[in-house]
């Protein structure tokens, strides 16, 4: 079996690493399409012996670059013959899609995980005009699609006519890997530059407007207390934007922009609450993340938040004065360890040994 993963940009092909490696262990041919030059694949793949074949796709809907992104899809898959053909990230499907027609004609499969419509109950009329329509026709042209939470799934079994629509929770979370690390929580706040007494809150997440970081920068200066401190692990456009705003509001000494961090794991543990006020999701990896190394959670009232955290640590990612409830709703928490033990509780169907297991029976492929 030969299957090729299409994506965007390639850094979004690290959430399939155990997937792959999986696949590799089973003899089965793995190769990957992205633009490696907005964002590189992990080296590992290489080294695994995967092809890596560059796309000119943007995140842009409007780029023009999309269109060469289908003739080059098409040159890669009828020179190849893929077996399996799986697209994720909007606009890398709809180029995957328009270009694998006839492939699909000769015996190829094409599955596509949305990883959250752009379009739902939540969003504006914009993005309905915009990304259903398109979504709607390219799904004739999909044997499976793959939703990753129930709003959507809902959604996509009574308005998309792919052949197969199907729920599966995530791209898994390896809950080992974050419930195990024991840090020195003192010297890592020292390496951060964050006072061992602090009230930490972390994020994760690119530094893009979709991740509304600065309204918890907003937050912490409506809140006038010192002793709270805010650090943010991912780059992006926004960084100069963030870096700025903190210094106008003279909270410059507690919001701390740590860039790309290959240590998420410890960051995790020595923080007192993860808060992400992102304004879309689909599913998010770094609550379950935080869920895992027992860390408490506050978020956004949004689709995929809203199936791993409790009501009462939601807020509207829009309302700065529900920011600023939730924030001090969690500090001061008189049984903090029966909230992080309950969302821990609801890791195991997002295991991500158990999400490989549906993958590899949508795939077709028996486990020995």
């Amino acid at each position: 079996m030969k299957i090729l993963y299409i994506t965007t940009v390639g850094g979004t092909t690290c959430f399939f690493k155990y997937l792959i490696k999986t696949l590799l262990e089973y003899n089965i041919t793995v190769d990957i399409a992205s633009n490696t030059a907005a964002s590189p694949v992990p080296e590992e793949y290489r080294e695994w012996g995967c092809q890596i074949f560059p796309l000119t796709c943007t995140r842009s809907p409007m780029d023009r670059n999309n269109l060469t992104a289908i003739k080059e899809i098409k040159k890669i898959v009828s020179h190849n013959h893929y077996d399996i053909i799986h697209c994720h990230t909007p606009i890398a499907a709809v180029c995957a899609r328009i270009a694998c027609r006839k492939a699909r004609k000769q015996g190829s499969k094409v599955f596509y995980t949305a990883h959250g419509f752009h379009f739902h109950k939540d969003a504006p009329k914009e993005s309905w005009l915009l990304y259903y329509p398109i979504e709607w026709l390219c799904a004739h042209w999909t044997d499976v699609l793959i939703t990753i939470n129930r709003q959507d799934f809902s959604l996509a079994k009574k308005k998309m006519k792919a052949k197969s629509v199907t729920y599966v929770p995530g791209v898994g979370i390896d809950i080992e890997r974050f419930s195990s690390p024991n840090i020195d929580k003192a010297k890592k706040r020292l390496e951060l530059h964050v006072p061992e007494n602090a009230f930490l809150l972390l994020s994760v997440g690119e530094l893009n407007d979709n991740k509304n970081h600065e309204i918890v920068i907003r937050a912490l200066s409506k809140l006038q207390d010192p002793k709270i401190h805010y650090i943010i692990a991912g780059s992006g456009y926004l960084e100069g934007y963030l870096h700025n705003l903190s210094a106008e509001l003279d909270i410059r000494k507690q919001v701390h922009l740590l860039g790309y961090r290959k240590d998420v794991d410890e960051l995790y543990k020595a923080s007192d609450t993860y808060i992400h006020p992102s304004l879309r999701e689909g599913l998010p990896v770094t609550i379950m993340e935080a869920m895992a190394a027992k860390t408490p959670v506050i978020c956004s009232n949004i689709r995929g938040c809203q199936e791993l955290i409790n009501s009462e640590y939601l807020f509207s990612p829009r309302d700065l004065t529900d920011v600023i409830e939730k924030i001090r709703r969690i500090r001061f928490c008189p049984d903090l360890d029966s909230v992080v033990n309950a969302n821990y509780g609801k890791l195991q169907k997002y295991n991500i040994f158990h999400v490989t297991r549906k993958m590899l029976k949508l795939y077709g492929i028996k486990r020995e």
